[in-house]
């Protein structure tokens, strides 16, 4: 199978998937996957599939695309790329272009999405479907001739095609226009104007759209308009009298406000004089056009820079609508353009005539009165942006005078924090105060409400009601039914508000709460940058305090709260980053300097161990962002061999079986990373004798041990072969062995074995820690109170007896208590022998004993007289056979 085999199979699958699936939140890249594919994809690369299945697959793809709702992660364009894919698959089948059905659908399925790529901006994809709309069109032309039908039938359907013709020119000549192509898109209009002259039952066609009301002179004036309007994008100077002569034959034709406006928007495109332009809006009052038209016009003429036109055309509105209801809208017009040109005073008076009439009983219609306070606010707005304060409070009191008392709402709020906001910049705190309280009253829930008695409070130095103010504030942050519902300036998400609040806090000296906003903020932010600003800002401002603080509960929770923030902190590092986020040379340089701080914390909580842990495996995780240096390499491994060693006291603690597994297994994982990174650093030669190796060695004995695990005795098979293993390590590796839940005799009596062989190889042997190693392997070797049960042959426990006096013979520093010990041992091994009517060894165990009883100093004169006697005794015993007389009292121990 070639490649573009494994393309189609893989795209069909893709498809299959696609309808089956449930909403997800991978949808969106599976439908810019077919998109992308279906460039590649002809009949020829999915041969192995039939025109059925394709069919299949378009149809399903189709029907798909139009159930999909607004709670799926797909958008607008996706489902467009979706009905695209559709179409492309059902012109690869031969059956589509069989039957006149399959070549309407094609039809009807092209134009479609060709509007629908001209409507999101995609006009050469919107060429491209029109042209195969055109091409079906010819076919269906075709095979319309070649069949026979009764004429008025056939006459119909060529009509059905012209139509459909029609459309697709009309949304060529609208795409030609969007991509500057002013010579396709008149001649599409030409071409259009020459089919509604041709075919007059075409006349109840629009362009673009069907209307059963429309008559001949009304399309005529549409596409007249049309044409008007291309010659206008085209080359304004250089087709401006053909523009001009198009809308007037439009306007004779078929007489409309749209005509009037497309005329007007032509005479301010050429140098018409103002008398001209007069006359032209006088043309329109005398035709009675609605008022809205007629504004519209004034405002077409003032942004075209004809105010003297436009304001007297605004003054003869006034005057023509002054008895109307909606004279109001004509004032208001008027008073935004006299801000527009500067013009206050008289703006100042007009707004003065509207609050007389408002109080009087002449009020503006809710709509209006919402017109108003907007163009108050976007003049105050103007003034706050240029910290002009003073005046931007001016213009909001003009909107505060239009509140009654019962009509106080969120708007008010708003109104209200904006005045404090100037207020504020003008120093004036009181009247802030007071404004803010205003605003706290009727809308306690906003957050920039929260944020001016923040600040007010901050400025006070109420750090308490600060403190309250940030702590409401992430509050309503995280509230979901909460609004955002405005902001004095753009300023970007509500959490930017968190980061002013700490930046104000900590200018005013307020650390407490500039920890907390700085705290909130890299809790809720989004935003990577700002994230990894905050905790960084915090972590300067909290480590300091934190070093001087003693140990105590405060200090635990102070941890707590830094290891919640620089987890944070690594969570933004962990996303993906693109053109606009961190740089990998920014994220690596953030990294190094997280690490280090959490290595620094992790040794501030030496008391502990569990936050500790935390902070070591934090560490390590940042590294992670790091080049894989020595210097890195060696703090990965210390971080984890710290983790490992307080996971696995935690096993050793813990109080389930439960617990303990899942402190014991963490703790393996770590080791066996430990292990990985500690092998790669021996290859570079310099860590060979390194004492970190021996330590994983007995953490990973320990945890295996302690698990039962049952690769522990291979395990042990490359330890046993290990080089410059010491004493100590197995020593160690013995006790571990025979520590509960662990019982691993064998190994422990192995490990032992193999310390007292290195005890030997020593030049100068420290008799104390070897006498220790002997008693553990004797006493291993013959357990106490032990009958039956032997770990290894007597004869090779007696070759130990020997070996220790050998050693005794030679030092005087043998411990006399572990001399006393060995006597005490042997002479019971004797008795056990007896037990067991082996007289002979019993002989010589208890010979053994009295050898050592000549090493004894101070202890001997205690022992000496009693044991000769002990011994007497057994002798006759032996001789007499009265074993089970002697066995009762024949067992000694230390405390005799």
């Amino acid at each position: 199978m070639d490649k573009d085999d494994f393309l189609s199979m893989d795209f069909k699958e893709v498809v299959e998937n696609l309808v089956a699936s449930d909403n997800s939140p991978n949808i969106p890249e599976a439908i810019d996957r077919l998109f992308r594919d279906i460039a590649n994809i002809n009949r020829e690369s999915m041969a192995e599939i039939t025109d059925a299945q394709i069919e299949e697959m378009a149809v399903n793809l189709w029907n798909w695309a139009l159930t999909i709702g607004g709670g799926w992660h797909v958008n607008g364009e996706r489902k467009i790329k979706l009905h695209y894919v559709a179409c492309k698959l059902l012109s690869m089948c031969e059956a589509s272009f069989a039957s006149e059905q399959g070549i309407q659908r094609l039809i009807m399925m092209n134009i479609r999405i060709g509007r629908e790529w001209l409507d999101v901006g995609n006009f050469l994809i919107a060429d491209e479907c029109f042209q195969a709309a055109v091409a079906s069109l010819e076919q269906l032309y075709i095979k319309l001739i070649q069949r026979s039908s009764p004429e008025a039938d056939l006459i119909m359907e060529k009509i059905t095609v012209e139509r459909d013709h029609f459309r697709v020119l009309s949304y060529q000549a609208e795409s030609a226009v969007a991509q500057g192509d002013f010579q396709r898109a008149s001649m599409c209009v030409l071409q259009c104007k020459d089919m509604l002259m041709r075919l007059p039952q075409m006349q109840s066609y629009d362009i673009g759209k069907m209307d059963k009301k429309s008559t001949r002179p009304e399309m005529l004036a549409k596409v007249l308009r049309l044409l008007a309007t291309n010659y206008l994008d085209w080359d304004n100077t250089k087709y401006y009298d053909k523009a001009l002569n198009a809308v007037n034959l439009a306007n004779k034709e078929h007489l409309n406000s749209t005509g009037l406006f497309l005329k007007m928007k032509i005479l301010l495109k050429g140098e018409t004089s103002n008398e001209e332009l007069l006359e032209a809006v006088m043309e329109i009052l005398h035709l009675d056009m609605p008022l809205d038209f007629c504004l519209n016009i004034a405002k077409l003429l003032m942004d075209h820079e004809r105010e003297s036109v436009g304001f007297h055309f605004l003054t003869i509105i006034h005057e023509h609508f002054k008895s109307s209801e909606n004279t109001g809208k004509v004032l208001l017009l008027y008073i935004d353009m006299l801000l527009q040109r500067k013009e206050e005073l008289l703006a100042k008076e007009k707004i003065e005539e509207i609050i007389l009439a408002h109080q009087t009983g002449r009020q503006l219609t809710a709509e209006l009165m919402n017109w108003l306070h907007n163009i108050l606010w976007r003049k105050a707005t103007s003034s706050f942006e240029v910290q002009n304060y003073a005046d931007a409070l001016q213009w909001y009191y003009y909107s505060l005078r239009f509140y009654s008392p019962d009509e106080m709402d969120l708007d008010f709020a708003k109104l209200q924090r904006n005045m404090a906001c100037c207020y504020l910049n003008l120093q004036q705190l009181d009247k802030a105060k007071e404004a803010v309280a205003e605003a706290e009253r009727h809308d306690p829930r906003n957050v920039f409400t929260q944020f001016y008695v923040f600040k007010i409070a901050v400025i006070e130095g109420n750090s308490e009601r600060a403190l309250q103010a940030i702590i409401t504030l992430e509050n309503v942050l995280t509230d979901e039914e909460s609004e955002d519902n405005d902001l004095v300036a753009e300023r970007g998400s509500p959490t930017m508000l968190l980061s002013l609040a700490a930046q104000f806090a900590l200018e005013n000296g307020q650390q407490i709460v500039a920890e907390k906003a700085l705290e909130y903020l890299a809790q809720h932010s989004e935003d990577q940058e700002q994230v990894l600003t905050a905790v960084k800002c915090l972590l300067r401002v909290v480590l300091p305090k934190i070093a001087e603080m003693p140990e105590s509960e405060d200090k635990k929770k102070e941890m707590d709260r830094l290891l919640t923030c620089l987890n944070r902190a690594f969570v933004k590092l962990s996303q993906p980053f693109g053109e606009e986020d961190l740089s990998l040379e920014s994220r690596v340089n953030e990294a190094q300097w997280f690490r280090k701080i959490a290595w620094n914390l992790a040794v501030q909580c030496d008391k502990d161990p569990v936050i500790m842990r935390e902070f070591f495996i934090l560490s390590y995780k940042m590294s992670q962002f790091c080049p894989s240096d020595q210097v890195i390499l060696i703090a990965r491994k210390t971080c984890l061999l710290m983790a490992a060693a307080v996971d696995l006291e935690q096993g050793r603690k813990a109080s389930t079986a439960f617990e303990q597994t899942m402190f014991l297994s963490r703790a393996l994982e770590e080791i066996q990373t430990c292990n990985d990174i500690q092998n790669f650093l021996k290859q570079t030669g310099t860590f060979s004798n390194d004492s970190c190796e021996k330590l994983l060695l007995l953490y990973e004995f320990e945890v295996r041990a302690k698990l039962n695990d049952p690769l522990l005795e291979s395990f042990l098979e490359s330890v046993w072969e290990l080089p410059h293993l010491e004493t100590k390590t197995f020593e160690t590796i013995a006790i571990i062995a025979m520590e509960k839940p662990a019982h691993y005799p064998f190994i422990a009596l192995k490990a032992l074995k193999k310390a007292l062989l290195l005890y030997k190889k020593e030049e100068s042997i420290d008799v104390s820690q070897y006498s220790k190693c002997m008693h553990n392997l004797i006493n291993l070797s013959v357990p106490d109170g032990a009958s039956n049960v032997e770990l290894c042959p007597l004869e090779e426990v007696w070759g130990y007896f020997e070996d220790a006096l050998s050693h005794i013979s030679r030092t005087k520093d043998y411990p006399e208590m572990e001399i006393l010990w060995l006597m005490v041992k042997s002479w019971n091994t004797g008795i056990l022998m007896f037990s067991r009517s082996k007289y002979v060894s019993t002989e010589k165990w208890c010979g053994l004993a009295l050898r050592f009883l000549d090493h004894l100093t101070s202890f001997k004169e205690s022992y000496e007289t009693q044991m000769n006697m002990l011994y007497s005794q057994l002798v006759e015993a032996l001789s007499n056979n009265k074993g089970p007389v002697f066995h009762e009292h024949g067992y000694w121990s230390k405390s005799d």
